[in-house]
């Protein structure tokens, strides 16, 4: 028989580290897991000696995760899922059932209004034994790959191809490439000439070159929270906007669309797991979904059209 490590973590220490880390305190996190407050530092205080490392930092208002508490939880987080996954799948093989359990989603805005419905009705359909849990993330900084990097998603949609590298263990697969368009009130002589409206999730590292290179865009005269509030203010005559189509699908009436030309920029949109749940039934099967339900006005990776929606 196989001898346990003795640095080895149980998973009942890696799910205190995660609930201290989630909870922001021993006191909390015990409440939280049903244990002594005791009980939860000698658990953290244990890990802490296999692990050779400080993971929280302790004071007044409770514990905050080191650096090296940081990679601890996070890992911990992905291992416990996994421990999940290989339980749901065990028994859904067992029982020759679909694919069954829950499915941590993490996606951007315009892709949690326009692209997951529909992949996620045709998924509900197929897998009812699936139960999705979708998570809004601003794309900005580590955005939504970092959820998953994290353990707090399984899967994420993200805008791939940019300058920043997928953090470690992490794989992704592209769906679409979508291009940007100028939108303006309708009837403008010059749209070009009006103000910029811009939010911070939009220009991101795979524009900016092309960005820089154009100089007939302004600084942004007016920052917004997101998407759909710079489409409100373009539609009503406070200024032009550069936007990926994603984001202006459902566009209403009161605004126009222009096309950038041939050398306008694009981004690609795409699906972010770990390496261990990319074979996973319950990541595969929503991977399947979002390639059936691809938006129009879209290309696939390899630059043929995007096929007209499935319907159930």
């Amino acid at each position: 028989m196989a001898r346990t490590n003795d640095s080895d973590l149980a998973p009942h220490e890696l799910r205190v580290l995660v609930a201290v880390a989630d909870t922001g305190g021993f006191s909390a996190a015990a409440g939280t897991l049903g244990l002594t407050q005791s009980a939860v530092s000698h658990s953290v205080r244990g890990s802490e000696r296999k692990i050779g490392a400080v993971l929280f930092a302790r004071g007044r208002t409770g514990a905050r995760p080191t650096p090296a508490g940081e990679k601890a939880v996070a890992h911990a987080s992905r291992i416990l899922r996994l421990l999940d996954v290989l339980t749901a799948e065990a028994r859904g093989a067992a029982r020759s059932k679909t694919a069954e359990g829950p499915l941590r989603i993490t996606a951007f805005r315009s892709a949690a209004l326009h692209l997951l419905p529909p992949a996620l009705q045709r998924l509900r359909a197929r897998h009812p034994g699936i139960e999705p849990r979708v998570r809004i993330v601003r794309e900005v900084g580590r955005g939504t790959a970092g959820e998953v990097a994290d353990g707090k998603a399984d899967i994420a949609i993200a805008t791939l191809g940019g300058s920043v590298p997928l953090p470690p263990g992490l794989v992704a697969s592209g769906l679409f490439e979508e291009p940007y368009a100028l939108v303006h009130a309708p009837g403008h002589a010059a749209p070009r000439s009006l103000p910029l409206v811009d939010w911070a999730e939009n220009c991101g590292s795979h524009t900016r070159g092309w960005w820089a290179a154009q100089d007939w865009i302004p600084q942004a005269t007016v920052e917004a929270e997101d998407d759909g509030a710079v489409l409100s203010l373009v539609s009503a005559g406070h200024g032009m906007a550069i936007m990926p189509a994603l984001s202006l699908a459902g566009a209403p009436a009161s605004v126009g669309v222009a096309d950038l030309g041939p050398d306008g920029p694009t981004r690609q949109v795409g699906c972010v797991t770990t390496a261990e749940l990319a074979g996973s039934t319950v990541v595969r099967a929503l991977v399947r979904e979002l390639r059936a339900t691809l938006p129009q006005g879209v290309s696939l990776p390899g630059g043929e059209a995007a096929p007209q929606r499935t319907k159930l």
